[in-house]
């Protein structure tokens, strides 16, 4: 029997992160009729799998049966693709959900290697013998777009000298270091946070590799040891974290060099960014000697979640997405195609920052013990150190469900927090309470829990001296060799404050990332706009190279949990 799956519901998680919202697509919703067939997918296939669903689902594609069905896009981190299927799976075979579980993908992606071959290992542990996921030769070839360092056209000659980039990350301070022609500017890097993000976890092996001087396939156990101090001081370069890696380009464009002047992405990110008509600055691939091509594959598991028809389907989606006309969109939007004889067109050239021939031998991934060893690493003692100044609006218009939310949210981040990672609570209404430094300790934890608990919504919102006073706290308790921000948490305007928007916006300029102080913002609106400005939000934001979000007492656990990822 064909499980029942809600239509509409998918439709609006791909619309979630797509172009166009649930509202606006009603015919859509009519027209696509029949066995919805979930493709969860890393985010650097977003555009292809929306561009092809669209496609895919005009001609009202049907079975051999007869029956009709359609593709419907789940994008997500790759980090979060890979444990969405594992807990799947690990609920499957306790026997807490059923095959017919709708959120069971049919199609699974990621965004390279290493998140497959670590679901081989995954699903592997928990169903032993059963092969569900297929092996990475086993899964067709969509598009490709390897990894590389994105500067600027100004800084890429000086980094195009040095034979072993990451070295150059771990031992130099500046580019004048590197050339002595170029400015001494200095060199801060970006990567996506590698337990989240496909490019972060390549990323991370690539160092490893880099300074073991060991293909990614050959590395040990062993060798993680031996070399995480070397992965640690490239790691101090680290501007910020993330779970995007688009985002994290399209921060480099907006917050320029002394942000950060390189970073670790997709090629498909550096012809995007020179996509831009208002960008009258120009970036450059670097290309390294080795790097992760990655290959982004079609996994159709051999599942007991997977029906006969959802196969039959499924393998139509994989072939109707490797036709050539089909490839063709995939160039268009900077990633190399799949199948052989697609011309790579005028995007991959010079003019959009890229070689269209590039040289360099392409990763393969560790073993996954060995991975697992290297993101224990990485949290516990490469990852760069951070201080948060979390500031929470306690005013009186939060009572009720928005408050308890907001507790249960500060409580989750509270106990997810790292031994990498310290926060320092700072509640606001008409006054601005005590900070609570708080570390990863078990007594921490505890102290930081009682106090929350105490915290009671009442009184004004003095947004603007409660930013200024996180800042100033974090200026007198600056942590040395960490990414050290402000977060805040409104629910609206501000009111009693005794410095105005112009003079915080002053004043946060002189602590920003042309300083050597380097304090990030990030605001979060929470509730219904037009309680709050997120004009205003976002301004106090992108000052000091963060940006802003919009919560609700559904959403604000997830943009909580996303925003943690980022230090």
């Amino acid at each position: 029997m064909l499980r029942k799956k809600r239509i509409i519901s998918f439709l609006c998680i791909s619309s979630l992160i797509g172009l166009i919202s649930c509202e606006s697509m009603p015919n859509e919703v009519n027209n696509n009729q029949g066995i919805p067939i979930r493709f969860l997918a890393g985010s650097d296939l977003k555009q292809f799998c929306e561009v092809s669903a669209e496609k895919l689902n005009a001609t009202k594609p049907q079975l051999s049966s007869g029956e009709r069905y359609y593709l419907v896009c789940d994008i997500k981190g790759s980090g979060d693709v890979f444990q969405e299927v594992v807990s799947l799976s690990q609920q499957l075979a306790n026997g807490s959900t059923s095959p017919d579980d709708e959120r069971f993908p049919s199609l699974i992606s990621f965004d390279g290697p290493i998140y497959q071959n670590q679901l081989i290992y995954e699903i592997d542990k928990i169903f032993p013998g059963q092969n569900y996921i297929p092996p990475i030769t086993d899964s067709p070839l969509l598009v490709y777009s390897p990894m590389v360092f994105m500067t600027t056209t100004e800084l890429a000659p000086a980094l195009a000298k040095a034979p072993n980039l990451y070295t150059v990350l771990q031992q130099y301070d500046n580019y004048q270091q590197l050339d002595s022609s170029a400015l001494p500017l200095p060199i801060h890097f970006v990567q996506t946070a590698p337990t989240r993000s496909n490019s972060g976890l390549q990323t991370l092996v690539a160092q490893f590799a880099s300074v073991a001087n060991k293909p990614p396939e050959d590395l040990t156990i062993a060798d993680i040891e031996a070399h995480q101090e070397e992965v640690r001081e490239i790691q101090q370069k680290v501007t910020r974290y993330g779970i995007s890696t688009g985002s994290l380009a399209q921060s480099m464009v907006e917050n320029g060099v002394f942000w950060a002047s390189v970073g670790s992405v997709y090629e498909s990110l550096v012809i995007a960014a020179n996509s831009q008509g208002d960008n009258s600055q120009k970036y450059q691939a670097v290309y390294p000697q080795s790097t992760f091509s990655s290959d982004i594959r079609s996994i159709l598991p051999n599942a007991p979640w997977v029906t006969p028809q959802e196969k039959e389907a499924s393998e139509a989606i994989i072939e109707f997405m490797r036709q050539p006309e089909i490839q063709a969109i995939a160039v268009s939007l900077g990633l190399r195609p799949g199948v052989p004889g697609v011309p790579l067109g005028n995007k991959f050239s010079a003019e959009f920052g890229v070689n269209p021939n590039p040289t360099y031998e392409s990763y393969r991934p560790p073993q996954p013990e060995v991975v697992e060893v290297m993101l224990e690493s990485w949290q516990n003692y490469a990852k760069k150190p951070s201080l948060v100044a979390v500031v929470v609006d306690i005013s009186g218009s939060m009572q009720g469900t928005k408050f308890s939310s907001v507790q249960n949210t500060l409580l989750s981040y509270i106990n997810n927090l790292g031994s990498k990672e310290e926060i320092v609570i700072i509640p606001f209404n008409s006054e601005i309470g005590q900070p609570l430094r708080v570390s990863s300790s078990p007594e921490d934890k505890f102290r930081a829990i009682n106090y929350i608990s105490s915290l009671q919504a009442g009184g004004g919102t003095r947004l603007y001296d409660s930013a200024l006073f996180a800042r100033n706290w974090l200026r007198e308790n600056l942590k040395d060799e960490a990414i050290n921000a402000v977060l805040i948490l409104t629910d609206g305007e501000d009111s009693g404050s005794q410095v105005n928007l112009s003079q915080l916006e002053q004043e946060l300029q002189k602590s920003g990332f042309n300083s050597d102080e380097r304090i990030a913002f990030f605001t979060i609106g929470y509730g219904n706009e037009g309680e709050f400005s997120p004009d205003i939000l976002q301004e106090i934001a992108q000052i000091n190279g963060g940006y802003y979000r919009k919560g609700d007492p559904e959403t604000i656990a997830q943009v909580m949990e996303n925003l943690q990822v980022e230090f």
